[in-house]
């Protein structure tokens, strides 16, 4: 039996008739759901001036959101640690992430939960960071690079798979089976590939491949 990756991510199949107003108009209908996504994931700097008598003082206040990085590198390098709260917040992000990404990509009709799983099934184990290589994070961006060059390919082919899909929802209420497997497939292989050199919950090298 092959062994499986340690980042796994699936969709359930939508095995009956779509939603064909929703998919026709799903760029609009994913726009409330996307900004929220996007204040999570951004990083915005307020600028908050304090008048004290004649003196006037400016001072920075920056919000940051996305995966955490950077700290969990400097964890894993100096401390050999990767602390709970971080890995809860990188598995829940992408697991919010990717329902709204499938969502756009037509995957699913269910309006995205910002808790609920619905159909869109992302899971990784929480690392023993004592087993991960402490060095292994400062390269895994630039060993990921064939990755990053496949990917975009597949992205190209992923959007016009989607595009296809688009029209035969409109007409037949179903999303093609072949279509659908290799949308996912590609969110499959960005996931891996994400957990591997971004969120750093393995050291195993991910697989070129979209099961």
């Amino acid at each position: 039996m092959k062994p499986t990756y340690p980042v796994t991510f699936a969709v359930d199949y939508p095995d009956r008739g779509l939603n064909r107003l929703t998919s026709a108009f799903r760029i609009i209908t994913a726009i409330p759901i996307a900004f929220i996504l996007s204040l999570l994931t951004t990083t915005s700097t307020r600028y908050v001036a304090t008048t004290n008598g004649t003196h006037e003082t400016v001072s920075t206040v920056a919000t940051a959101g996305g995966l955490l990085f950077l700290p969990v590198v400097l964890m894993i390098l100096f401390r050999q640690k990767y602390p709970r709260w971080w890995f809860d917040w990188n598995l829940q992000l992408l697991r919010f992430t990717n329902r709204v990404t499938a969502y756009l990509l037509l995957l699913d009709d269910h309006y995205p939960s910002t808790d609920e799983e619905q159909a869109v099934h992302l899971d990784f184990a929480y690392p023993d960071a004592r087993q991960l290589n402490r060095w292994l994070p400062l390269v895994k961006w630039l060993l990921a690079i064939p990755h990053y060059v496949v990917l975009f390919f597949i992205a190209i082919g992923a959007v016009v798979a989607v595009i296809i899909a688009w029209f035969a929802i409109l007409f037949t209420g179903r999303y093609p089976r072949g279509l659908f497997d290799f949308v996912v497939g590609a969110m499959r292989w960005s996931n891996r590939v994400t957990g591997y050199a971004t969120i750093l919950v393995t050291d195993q090298y991910p697989p070129f491949s979209l099961q």
